[in-house]
């Protein structure tokens, strides 16, 4: 086997292997978001054990009678063993280890593709430190009991862990995409691209506090009360109602950008109209929820939509990003060429 043959045969095993990460990540986040709306987020009292054990129990009588007062001495006064709860969040603590030893795998198999390019090993060891920060930012989230900001910082590490596994993806893609000029693309994309990114990141961080202030109504109020919590919102959650409407034309409007300039079948594109859809969904699911009494099955899809719609983002960002470097590397080695002529490498 040749030296391009075995580069080629590592690009594909890591390919299928990070786009599997990439997958298995995207789940965890959408059974986090429904463990929180389940309530069932402290359902292990402790971390990494789970009411002291490394495999829950089945039954409140396999615990000792005082368990109660133990945990009411270490701050968690309403905990009260429940079976169902229990072991939601304990399985939820099994797939974020196997998403750790996921991350581990990329990165043990990036390792041969160090000379081809760096940028691949590097982003994969990165995700899996990041992956072991996550862990350690977890258990200060169930030692805080739920505290609000340390939620929301989880979720940001949430996203930057996505970010960094896309990152090393598109790098192992940029040789193999079609060849896609970039040259007649609207200068003013990257610009609102920026734009986007920037209100997508601001409109998450919005809806995590949205999240959290919706546990504590549901705290003083109760499930029962599920279809009057949103009177009881604070200003913020109509702020991040309404940008969800600005969010949504602004991105129309980079589509619009690239319709006009690169057409209808460009890879950057059709990125964006699945931008498009993934927007969509966020908002149908976020109007659900505003005006049909909070339903717990739809707060984890609004969650996964716009963790989604971040991902496409940062994605139509990188593709962009090595297909305008594609073709300043054509212009360099053919520097009287026509500019627009040939074949560009467009990453994905």
């Amino acid at each position: 086997m040749t030296s391009k043959q075995a580069t080629d045969v590592s690009l594909q095993r890591f390919r299928s292997l990070a786009t599997l990460t990439l997958a298995a990540v995207y789940f965890l986040i959408l059974v986090g978001a429904s463990v929180r709306a389940s309530g069932a987020g402290m359902g292990c009292p402790d971390w990494p054990t789970c009411f002291g054990q490394w495999v829950p129990p089945t039954h409140e009588s396999q615990l000792p009678a005082d368990y109660q007062q133990t945990y009411a001495e270490l701050g968690y006064a309403d905990t009260r063993f429940n079976v169902v709860k229990t072991w939601t969040e304990y399985l939820n603590r099994l797939l974020g280890v196997s998403i750790g030893i996921l991350i581990f795998l990329s990165a043990l198999v990036s390792w041969p593709l160090r000379h081809h390019n760096a940028l691949i090993t590097k982003a994969s060891v990165a995700a899996f430190f990041m992956v072991g920060f996550q862990g350690w930012l977890g258990s200060r989230v169930v030692s805080s009991n739920l505290q609000p900001g340390m939620i929301t910082l989880h979720m940001l590490m949430a996203l930057a862990i996505v970010a960094t596994l896309l990152f090393a993806l598109a790098q192992s893609r940029r040789q193999m995409m079609a060849a896609q000029p970039v040259t007649a693309i609207d200068p003013r994309f990257e610009k609102w691209l920026y734009i986007v990114l920037a209100m997508t990141v601001l409109q998450v961080v919005m809806g995590t506090q949205v999240r959290e202030m919706t546990d504590f109504i549901k705290e003083s109020q109760g499930e029962a009360m599920r279809a009057s919590w949103i009177e009881a919102m604070p200003w913020f959650f109509y702020v991040h109602r309404s940008f969800s409407a600005l969010v949504l034309f602004t991105n129309l409007w980079l589509v619009r950008l690239l319709v006009n300039s690169l057409g209808w079948m460009h890879t950057i594109t059709r990125l964006t109209f699945g931008m498009i859809a993934v927007i969509g969904l966020s908002v149908l699911s976020g109007a659900t929820l505003g005006h049909l009494g909070m339903p717990a099955f739809v707060q984890p899809t609004h969650l996964l939509a716009a963790t989604l719609l971040f991902g496409l983002q940062f994605l139509i960002w990188l593709s962009y990003r090595h297909a305008r470097h594609s073709h300043s590397q054509s212009t360099r080695l053919h520097p009287k060429s026509v500019p627009g002529s040939g074949q560009i490498a467009a990453a994905v």
